[in-house]
């Protein structure tokens, strides 16, 4: 259902962000592709933008800022995890073999967080909800339809994420050779092996943006300056396309195909 209503179970993808270094030219980009609303945030929060799809929330542009004297954070979209309590997902995450990058947080008043590395490399957040829950739009043209971890160890990734968050990762019926992510015996996300993508690349989180037709999405993407990673391809769940922003943030989009089942 496009309108999110209700929290998040734990486990569940709940918020995309990506960290730029230019905020502004980060916030332009993608309110010109997707025909999001939202401008640059409060100085507290370093100009932390919420971006909205019709009034509401659906991803987070933030600066790529220094923080104790280490690089600034790569540009990349990075997925959240939804938790109900961030500090017992963290002692799971680093029992269990991850790291965090940053100890838990406040986030003002809104909520709790923390970004982590799981054992394979792939780095993602994890989101405790207090005033703000997520990601309010999914699954229709603008907003987030898929989330995808990409990994050089299935296996040992699988264990990582059934020990430190719940998530069952589970072989999918209609494709056996691909993964689901599976919270409360529903399908929330996917994970794959690195064999289709080029020698080389760290396992990853992807993050896939529903559109109503990628071809034209993928034209006005590199009109703005982005490149393609991979041309818009007829696939079993839709046309996809890979880009990469301006600023080197890689995302996909996808025409989904209809559900069968509605």
């Amino acid at each position: 259902m496009p309108v999110v209503s209700t929290p998040y179970p734990p486990g569940t993808p709940c918020w995309v962000d990506l960290m730029a270094p230019d905020l502004q030219a980060a916030i332009d980009f993608y309110r010109d592709l997707f025909g999001w609303q939202g401008e640059r945030g409060p100085d507290e929060f370093g100009g932390y933008s919420v971006l909205t799809l019709n009034g509401k929330p659906v991803a987070g542009i933030g600066p790529a800022m220094s923080m104790d004297g280490n690089p600034p954070p790569p540009t990349v979209w990075t997925t959240y995890l939804a938790t109900a309590d961030a500090d017992a997902t963290a002692a799971k995450v680093t029992a269990n073999g991850g790291k965090l990058l940053f100890p838990v947080m406040d986030v003002g008043t809104v909520g709790r967080m923390f970004p982590a590395v799981d054992p394979t490399g792939a780095v993602f957040g994890v989101w405790q909800a207090v005033d703000f829950g997520g990601a309010e739009i999914v699954n229709e043209a603008g907003a987030v339809i898929w989330n995808e971890l990409n990994t050089s160890d299935i296996k040992a990734a699988a264990a990582f994420y059934k020990a430190a968050l719940d998530i069952d990762v589970a072989p999918m019926p209609e494709m056996p050779e691909y993964r689901g992510l599976i919270v409360e015996g529903k399908t929330v996300g996917g994970a794959q092996g690195l064999d289709n993508h080029p020698p080389g690349t760290p396992s990853h989180w992807a993050t896939y943006f529903a559109v109503d037709d990628a071809d034209s999405v993928v034209d006005a993407a590199v009109r703005a300056g982005a490149s393609i990673l991979a041309p818009a391809t007829d696939t079993a769940v839709g046309r996809v396309a890979g880009l990469k922003d301006p600023q080197g943030g890689l995302f996909n989009v996808i025409k989904p195909k209809p559900f069968e089942n509605g």
